[in-house]
């Protein structure tokens, strides 16, 4: 489970990375510009630490079923060498998944306008401001997009059907609670991740609202990665007696 923790958090530096330092600028330069190859690279970075996210929270659903479902088999199926492999497999995907998206939108023109009505380089809003032909582009974003986020779905949700079928089974609540307990941090980060990504991507072009889409954009790229540390460090032992420290300390 820490090299899945560790991994997320790398990809949670990245998301903020790849868009923070060049808003920031933007603010305090006013200068509101970015290169045709660096809008390309911000979009690129931005979509495979979205692919690689996915794949890594289905991979942590699988780890926890295993060790709530089958705990006594739990270092035979996730041993540190096939935690290491599942975490390589989520990066590689991610990585090489959003070539194409670039390769096809680095082609494209855009002669109406260079003006992208967005705080950073995404998806449609690229889309939304080419004068090209971007059907092959939407086309090929829902075909993977469907592929990846409904397999990584499909695994997480059957993973979590037979955990809450296994923790249904345990007499003492006691025990149903402290089961629960280890699978509620993912699973919160699950939804959130879920919920931003489909009402962003999963969606036709026409239906694009920059308002709305950049206010959602904004919790997926910036508070995401924030609450992500912040609800996993709550279920750790010593956070919760550091913070219990520090709070009777205001208190006096």
């Amino acid at each position: 489970m820490y090299i899945f923790l560790m991994n997320l958090s790398i990809i949670d530096i990245v998301y903020t990375s790849s868009i923070l330092p060049k808003l920031l600028h933007m603010f305090i330069t006013k200068n509101n510009t970015i290169s045709f190859w660096g809008c390309i690279y911000q979009m690129y970075l931005f979509l495979a630490m979205a692919c690689a996210e996915v794949l890594l929270l289905a991979a942590m659903a699988y780890d926890r079923f295993v060790a709530i479902c089958h705990p006594l088999h739990y270092m035979t199926l996730m041993s540190p060498k096939q935690s290491a492999g599942f975490a390589v497999t989520a990066w590689s995907v991610g990585l090489l998944d959003p070539s194409g998206h670039a390769v096809l939108i680095s082609r494209l023109s855009f002669c109406a306008s260079h003006i992208i009505d967005h705080f950073f380089c995404d998806v449609i809003p690229l889309l939304k401001i080419s004068c090209s032909d971007t059907s092959e582009v939407e086309l090929i974003n829902y075909l993977e997009g469907s592929l990846i986020l409904s397999s990584a779905f499909v695994l997480t949700l059957v993973s979590y059907i037979f955990i809450i079928s296994t923790i249904v089974k345990i007499k003492s609540s006691e025990g149903r609670l402290k089961a629960f307990s280890t699978c509620s941090s993912h699973l919160t980060c699950v939804v959130i991740f879920y919920g931003t990504i489909i009402c962003l991507y999963m969606r036709p072009t026409t239906s694009y609202t920059p308002k709305q889409d950049k206010f959602i954009s904004l919790l997926y790229a910036v508070l995401v990665p924030v609450l992500n540390p912040i609800i996993y460090t709550l279920k750790n032992q010593e956070i919760k007696i550091a913070f219990v420290k520090f709070k009777s300390k205001l208190t006096y």
